[in-house]
């Protein structure tokens, strides 16, 4: 998924650059915008999950963590090691994804021509 989001994010940062957004009709401009706003969605859509997926398998990793202190089993400690090794990734993966999905969003604003770093205008 973060190389889809990687390729889109190219793709969409050569769409919307001045030169090439001054030279589609108004058809075009607004084909690209639905199209951003559909990809946008189906980014959030992939974060959302992933910070669900996030949260459980950090909640099993400290439910692991605390079966291991109690019992004190070779098992719990090897368990609690191997999804140690997988929470890092999931965070790692999570951050990328919601990094990428709000760098759509600047992307959006500039495609609508807003100012980074300044307020909304006011017909948004």
């Amino acid at each position: 998924m973060y190389k889809r989001l990687c390729e889109y994010i190219e793709y969409i940062d050569e769409q919307t650059r001045k030169d090439k957004l001054d030279k589609l009709s108004d058809e075009e401009k607004e084909k690209l915008k639905q199209q951003l706003l559909v990809q946008t969605q189906f980014f959030q859509h992939e974060r959302l999950i992933h910070l669900i997926v996030t949260h459980m398998f950090a909640i099993i990793t400290i439910v692991t963590l605390m079966g291991m202190i109690y019992f004190k089993t070779i098992p719990l400690l090897i368990l609690l090691v191997l999804e140690i090794g997988l929470l890092f990734p999931y965070i790692i993966h999570y951050y990328h994804l919601e990094n990428g999905t709000q760098k759509l969003y600047t992307f959006y604003d500039r495609f609508i021509g807003r100012k980074f770093g300044n307020k909304y205008n006011e017909n948004d």
